[in-house]
C-alpha cells in the first residue's frame, strides 16, 4: 500500500468506514442503493485514474490499486458496481473520437456512471454479439450474457464484433430502447446486489458517433489477455476484511498472523508484476501468483466462517457474506486461460 495516504486513499477510507461497511450486510440482501452510488460519486473515487484535464485524479497504480481493496474489502457488490465504470474511462482517455469530448468529462467528475457489456468478446471465436454497419451507424445483434448495475448506471460502453472480426466498442444509454431488452434481475449466490441482468439485443441502433473503440480483434485480445492474468485487488480487499475478523477474536489470532502474512507477500509480488514494464510478458508468473491469492483468500474466508461457527451462518454475518463474495471473485472476469490455471492448480498434489 502507498506509504503516505494520498488524498483519495483517505477518501476510500472515509467512504468506507462511514457509508458501505455499515450497511454492507443490508445492501448484501436488498441490492447497492442509489444512495450508496451518490456516496461514490460524491468522493472523487469514478476519476481516480481519470486525465486531469476532464476533471479526474490522474492517481498512480497504486493508489487505483488501493482505493479497490478498501472499496472491495468494505461491500464487495457497491465496489463492483463502480469498478466497471473505470473501463470507458480507459477507453475515452485513449480515444481520439467525437464521444471522447462528449462523455470524458462527465465520467470523470463523476455527473455520469458507465457500465460495461463486453465479456461477451472473450467467447471468441464465437460472437454473441453481432455488429453490422447500418444507416451510418451500426446494428447490435445478440446477447449479453451479464451486464450489472441497471438501473443504477446512466449509459453503458456495449461491444461486439463486426464482420471483418473487429472489436467495436460505442456508448448508448443504460436503459430499455429499441433494440434492447434486459431481463429482470438475475438471482446469484454472490452479488446479487449488483443488480445483473442480461442483455437481448435485437436490432439496437446507435451512430457512428457513438463509437469509442473499433480495432482488429486479434489486436484487441492482445491487450486484454494481461489484464484477466493479473491479481485483482478486490481479491486482496476482501481477503483483508477476513482476516480482521480473524484479528478481533482471541481465539484466531494465530491464524491472523499467519494469513497476514501471506496476504503481505502474494500482494507484492501480485503488484510487481503487475507493473512490469511489459504487460504481455512473465504470463504463467502472473497466473501462478493470481492462483496463490485465490488460495490466501479461500484460507482467510474459511477461517472467518470457522471462527465464527453456527453463528456465521446468519445472513447478517460478515463472515458468510465474505465467503460468498470470495467465491463469486473466484469467477469474476475469468477466461479459459484463467480457469485451466486455477483447475491445474487445484489439482496439484
Amino acid at each position: 500500500m502507498t506509504a503516505t495516504p494520498h488524498p483519495l486513499v483517505v477518501a476510500a477510507r472515509t467512504l468506507a468506514a462511514d457509508v458501505l461497511a455499515p450497511r454492507a450486510e443490508r445492501v448484501d440482501q436488498d441490492g447497492v442503493p442509489v444512495s450508496s452510488i451518490e456516496a461514490v460519486r460524491a468522493s472523487g473515487l469514478l476519476g481516480v485514474s481519470a486525465p486531469v484535464a476532464y476533471g479526474g485524479s490522474a492517481a498512480p497504480a497504486a493508489v487505483v490499486r488501493e482505493t479497490a481493496e478498501i472499496l472491495a474489502g468494505a461491500c464487495c457488490s457497491t465496489w463492483f458496481v463502480q469498478t466497471q465504470h473505470h473501463t470507458p474511462v480507459a477507453t475515452l482517455a485513449k480515444a481520439d473520437l467525437p464521444v471522447r469530448e462528449q462523455l470524458l468529462g462527465p465520467l470523470a467528475r463523476g455527473e455520469l456512471l458507465s457500465g460495461v457489456a463486453y465479456a461477451q468478446l472473450r467467447a471468441h471465436p464465437r460472437v454473441p454479439v453481432r455488429v453490422t454497419p447500418e444507416r451510418g451507424g451500426w446494428r447490435f445483434d445478440g446477447k449479453v450474457p451479464w451486464y450489472s448495475g441497471w438501473g443504477l448506471n446512466d449509459v453503458m460502453l456495449l461491444a461486439g464484433v463486426t464482420d471483418a472480426d473487429e472489436a467495436l466498442f460505442a456508448f448508448t444509454e443504460a436503459r430499455e430502447q429499441p433494440g434492447l431488452r434486459p431481463s429482470p434481475p438475475m438471482r446469484l449466490a454472490a452479488l446479487s446486489a449488483s443488480r445483473t441482468v442480461s442483455l437481448d439485443l435485437d436490432g439496437l441502433w446507435l451512430p457512428d458517433e457513438a463509437v469509442a473503440l473499433r480495432v482488429p480483434y486479434a489486436s484487441w485480445a492482445v491487450t486484454d489477455r494481461p489484464r484477466n492474468t493479473n491479481a485483482s485487488p478486490a481479491v486482496f480487499g476482501v481477503t483483508a476484511a477476513a482476516i480482521g475478523l480473524l484479528e478481533g477474536d482471541p481465539a484466531a489470532k494465530d491464524t491472523a498472523r499467519v494469513l497476514r502474512a501471506r496476504l503481505d507477500e502474494v500482494r507484492r509480488q501480485a503488484y510487481a508484476l503487475a507493473d512490469h514494464p511489459v504487460a504481455t510478458e512473465r504470463i504463467d508468473e502472473r497466473l501462478v501468483c493470481k492462483t496463490r491469492a485465490y488460495d490466501v483468500m479461500r484460507a482467510a474466508t474459511t477461517a472467518a466462517v470457522v471462527a465464527g461457527g453456527g453463528r456465521a451462518m446468519d445472513l447478517r454475518s460478515p463472515a458468510q457474506r465474505l465467503a460468498r463474495e470470495g467465491m463469486f471473485l473466484l469467477v469474476q472476469g475469468q477466461t479459459a486461460e484463467v480457469r485451466a490455471a486455477h483447475l491445474g492448480s487445484l489439482g496439484s498434489p
